[in-house]
């Protein structure tokens, strides 16, 4: 037992690449059974190894917990170092849970090359879990590159009509975002150690490293000229992924050309390597470049809010509207973090789950009406609750889950950013409330169309229902969003330490609101009880 939880980081994150190699070397041709059982058993062992963090990782105990250290480059300071808190213990889950999901839901979707259609997801699972756990920046970088290779593979050999552009389109954006984010890394290595010569900056003379833990330790003794640049390269990598408006453009090629796994995974987990990158490195070691971008990055949120959702309600293919609802939806989480208050950071955290689960369960049902019709367009469509009544029930709650109805998960996570938003700015919750009634509009009259009504056209009245596999992709992610909306407090207990260390880090910030008067943001020692209460700071 010792070995396996000292591991267990390693067993998680290694496994599905374990289960690719079988399946590359131990499958001979195609064998479509062998290889389905084989990634679906990778997969869901993977998901169940992962559960005990959930119960394993200690709220009250230290900062980043199953660390493993080793020495990877010494000569140039870089370990392999992994470790999780709260924060990351949860997107891990998520990630697990998603890949299992997506090996199990593509049994009918995909039908050629299907051994290198499942490796390349079981390898995509292994870099997107590398992201979450690695606590040196070299690690980080290296398994943010290779998770980029999988999904361009993904979307460029098993996707649509415009597959090639997409992808090309996906990889490109996603690269020059990480060249950038690349060069605001060696600028922290540098600094930290020998120096910036070029710009007139002593280093601190500390042993070279890319340790984020220690540079952590430095964030006060940072510049803040030298912050503001790192800031900026840091923001263009993690705002390319998120995706922030307007830096949004490659998110609907990508949806909508992406197979029905790919586009679960790229909502449901690799969106949030974003907003993942904004807490982990962007806020807490930059703290006052964070505080002086709040007012620019509030506004781009806002935007992206607004605008996702009118153009969601202009589209004409379910599966588009589905994507730029996560312009939307994704807008709200960074809203709710750049706050920059415990209200705002939890709710924001917790609607990144929220996103992943909600988002993820409607591109599987977009794709699911798609094997059957082969076709997304909501005017094809009317009345087929008729012939299928259990999708739509399907449909319907997860539709109610986006749209934040209460004792759903959308509800808990809307409603604790728009606390954080008031808190910093009363017209920030205003914009952001907005953009809540407009996802509402257009989520409820896409439904409207495609359920109700007269079954007019002659396709659709041969419908099947889903069967019993089909349904069981769809019921974990009802579960779950039933769990957080009625019952969240695990969650805010696991990312309560998360939180109030991040605000211990970004200090006492005082947010000048442009016409009104200058609102202090208290910080305060929280204990996990008190984070899951949901109470934050005034």
């Amino acid at each position: 037992m010792d070995f396996f939880q000292d591991q267990l980081l390693n067993i998680i994150c290694y496994l599905p690449l374990v289960g690719a190699l079988l399946i590359i070397f131990g499958i001979k041709g195609e064998n479509s059974k062998a290889i389905k059982t084989v990634a679906t058993v990778v997969a869901g062992l993977d998901f169940l190894v992962s559960i005990p963090l959930w119960f394993w990782y200690d709220p009250a105990g230290k900062e980043f917990q199953f660390e493993i250290i080793h020495d990877w480059i010494p000569s140039v300071g870089v370990k392999y170092h992994f470790g999780v808190d709260g924060f990351s213990v949860l997107l891990i889950l998520l990630t697990t849970l998603l890949t299992f999901i997506s090996v199990y839901s593509s049994f009918t979707a995909i039908t050629h090359r299907e051994k290198e259609y499942y490796v390349f997801l079981l390898l995509l699972s292994t870099g997107m879990m590398g992201v979450f756990m690695s606590l040196d920046f070299v690690l980080f970088y290296v398994f943010w590159e290779v998770m980029l290779v999988p999904m361009y593979f993904l979307i460029g050999v098993w996707g649509g009509p415009r597959k090639l552009y997409a992808a090309i389109k996906f990889f490109l954006y996603t690269l020059v975002g990480s060249v950038l984010m690349l060069v605001g890394i060696l600028a922290l290595y540098f600094y930290n150690s020998t120096g910036l010569a070029a710009i007139g900056l002593p280093g601190l003379g500390n042993a070279a490293t890319f340790s984020i833990p220690h540079l952590y330790t430095i964030a006060p003794q940072i510049p803040p000229d030298l912050q503001f640049w790192i800031f900026l390269a840091f923001f263009v990598g993690f705002a390319i992924k998120v995706p922030m408006w307007p830096f949004h453009t490659w998110l609907p090629d990508a949806h909508v050309e992406a197979p029905t796994a790919g586009s679960v995974i790229l909502a449901g987990v690799l969106l949030k390597m974003g907003t993942y990158g904004f807490v982990r490195f962007s806020l807490p070691l930059l703290p006052d470049a964070t505080v002086k971008a709040v007012p620019w990055i509030g506004i781009l949120a806002i935007i992206a809010i607004i605008y996702g959702a009118l153009v969601a309600m202009a589209q004409k293919d379910m599966k588009k509207l589905v994507a730029y609802s996560s312009v939307s939806h994704m807008g709200f989480v960074m809203l709710g973090m750049f706050a920059l208050n415990e209200a705002g950071l939890r709710g924001s955290i917790l609607q990144m789950l929220n996103h992943g689960v909600s988002t993820g369960a409607l591109f599987l049902l977009v794709g699911l009406v798609y094997e059957r019709r082969h076709n997304r367009m909501i005017a094809e469509y009317g009345g087929i609750a008729k012939v299928m009544p259990v999708y739509a029930m399907f449909f319907m709650v997860m539709t109610m889950s986006s749209i934040g109805l209460p004792t759903l998960n959308g509800f808990i996570g809307e409603f604790t950013i728009l606390l954080g938003a008031f808190a910093h700015a009363w017209w920030w919750a205003v914009f952001a409330a907005t953009g809540i009634v407009l996802g509402a509009g257009y989520m409820l009259w896409m439904y409207q169309r495609v359920f109700f009504g007269e079954l007019t056209n002659e396709k659709n009245k041969d419908l099947k229902d889903l069967n019993r596999r089909e349904q069981w992709t769809l019921i974990p992610l009802i579960v779950i969003a039933f769990w957080i909306g009625l019952y969240p407090k695990p969650f805010f207990e696991r990312m309560a330490p998360t939180v109030d260390r991040l605000m211990q880090r970004v200090g006492h910030v005082m947010v000048v609101d442009e016409g009104s008067a200058t609102m202090p943001v208290a910080v305060h020692e929280a204990s996990p009880a008190e984070g899951a209460s949901g109470e934050h700071g005034e």
